[in-house]
């Protein structure tokens, strides 16, 4: 059901697309995570941690195959925004097939936003369920060709 249409590529930049960065857990990463959000659209760092950690107690964001969509609803955000995040030492994530996260990308949509945020997280997963993608994902040198990687990708 391609139509050419790519929901993730607007939602990151090189600045947001980081590469090989080590955590010793969740909470730092979306500390981290939180961080470069509050930095770059002007939110509060606070809001963004917690709507993160929220979410994640509910039940763990990992979808298997060593990639995770952790995401949340933030009040005054205007419109969706996202990080990548490619860890240099996988991640426990408490994933469904147990295995650790080496891809994890980061979601943040207004509060009030519904139809397109599930058609994201559909699209999110569509894309990181093909395999290939995965491998190109984890051996991209740049962030530059991450972001393009993301942008020619068509489902």
């Amino acid at each position: 059901c391609a139509t050419g249409m790519n929901l993730i590529a607007p939602l990151i930049t090189p600045d947001t697309t980081l590469l090989d960065l080590s955590f010793t857990s969740k909470k730092k990463l979306f500390e981290h995570a939180a961080d470069l959000f509050a930095r770059s659209h002007g939110l509060k760092s606070a809001d963004i941690f917690t709507s993160l950690f929220e979410r994640e107690r509910l039940g763990s964001t990992a979808l298997g195959c060593g990639i995770a969509i952790p995401h949340g609803r933030i009040k005054g955000l205007q419109e969706a925004r996202g990080a990548f995040y490619r860890l240099k030492s996988p991640l426990e994530f408490d994933a469904p097939d147990s295995l650790p996260v080496s891809l994890c990308f980061i979601l943040l949509v207004p509060k009030d936003a519904n139809e397109q945020h599930l058609q994201t997280l559909g699209e999110l997963a569509q894309l990181f369920g093909d395999e290939a993608m995965r491998a190109k994902m984890l051996h991209v040198a740049t962030p530059a060709e991450l972001t393009a990687l993301l942008g020619a990708w068509t489902g």
